[in-house]
């Protein structure tokens, strides 16, 4: 006897999630209650940034701003498709009109601006409009006299805008000097991927650099490296018990705990 599995509605898969690591498929509730980590391996999932601001802050407390800025077209880009095109798509899919999403809230109770990255927004790659929400909580942490808190997903640079692309690395990086020179502290989180330009300038900056378990971490990646140099690389390098080990992290924290220890290091610096 033949059976067939009956093909489930969209709205059907929609409610389940299946691990990429292990392959087991889970309710996405049970999921999401676990913080997006798998039940049965321990993996990470990858999670949008509107759920990461609802299992990161206090509740009710995140108050966006600058949701209106978006990235144009300067360079009239196309590809396999227009940039134009790609835009739309990214903004229909994630609900957002830029990689990054800016607020004010409280985390463990303590007040701070916090910039959270999408890597669903194409690969969460830092654009002219990217590099400007940055820049703009930058400037409101140093209005409001409290912390910033970013956390990075990336794949680097938004090669579609060129130049005007590129210089957001040291934009961002120039307008952190001036948080510092307020004596205001910036806790980077950094979970999987941060690459590229985003890796080379803002996520690596930070007063205190907290990472998720083996998130991928670093400018160019492993296969690009092992091609340049011509042999195979160090088991885990990139990632983030590597660098910790390395020096270039300060702390690994599960992501259950992130608010427990965001509040502890604004907490300290306020003092």
């Amino acid at each position: 006897m033949v059976f067939f599995r009956r093909k489930k509605s969209k709205k059907e898969e929609k409610k389940w999630v299946q691990c990429k690591k292990c392959n087991e498929t889970f309710y996405i509730d049970e999921v999401k209650q676990n913080f997006w980590v798998c039940p049965r391996c321990g993996s990470y999932f990858r999670v949008s940034a509107k759920d990461r601001i609802e299992m990161t802050v206090d509740e009710g407390s995140f108050k966006e701003f600058d949701s209106r800025i978006s990235t144009k077209d300067p360079l009239n880009f196309t590809d396999l498709k227009p940039y134009k095109n790609r835009l739309k798509d990214a903004i229909q899919k994630t609900g957002s009109k830029e990689a990054v999403i800016n607020g004010t809230c409280t985390i463990d109770g303590q007040p701070c601006v916090l910039s959270v990255m999408d890597f669903s927004f194409l690969g969460g790659s830092m654009g002219y409009a990217t590099g400007e929400k940055i820049v703009r909580a930058i400037e409101k942490a140093m209005r409001l006299k409290i912390g910033l808190v970013i956390i990075s997903a990336s794949g680097g640079a938004r090669m579609q805008e060129g130049i005007l692309s590129l210089m957001q690395m040291e934009r961002t990086a120039a307008a952190l000097s001036l948080l510092s020179d307020k004596g205001l502290p910036y806790i980077s989180v950094l979970t999987d991927p941060t690459t590229g330009g985003v890796a080379a300038s803002f996520a690596m900056l930070g007063d205190v650099i907290i990472a998720e378990p083996n998130a991928l971490i670093g400018f160019a990646g492993p296969r690009v490296i092992e091609q340049t140099i011509g042999h195979g690389l160090p088991e885990g390098f990139q990632r983030s018990e590597f660098l910790l080990e390395k020096g270039f992290v300060d702390i690994i924290v599960e992501r259950k705990e992130l608010p427990k220890y965001i509040g502890k290091f604004l907490r300290y610096f306020s003092k």
